[in-house]
């Protein structure tokens, strides 16, 4: 069964987040993973601290976890942090 991480995010530092980002995409490819969508939110119903949500699909919950604990996902989590506040969520 396919897994989501689903990122909640508000960025604080627009160009430290295009360069997470880029570098991002690159280290999804090994796991599978791929983007199903990104963008700013509207709120239906309650309130959120973020403005933005990703989502990102892997083909099963190990390769989730496998991406997100990654030699690769992790050198470049301090520029994630530089760029945006966020929270990172598993479903599957």
């Amino acid at each position: 069964m396919s897994a989501l991480i689903i990122v909640d995010l508000t960025p604080t530092d627009k160009e430290k987040l295009s360069t997470y980002s880029a570098m991002a995409v690159e280290t999804l490819v090994p796991y599978g993973g791929e983007f199903l969508a990104k963008g700013p939110i509207e709120i239906l119903h309650g309130e959120s601290a973020f403005q933005t949500k990703v989502v990102i699909q892997f083909p099963n919950r190990d390769s989730a976890v496998n991406w997100y604990n990654s030699a690769a996902y992790l050198a470049i989590i301090p520029t994630r942090d530089l760029g945006m506040r966020s929270q990172f969520h598993l479903i599957g």
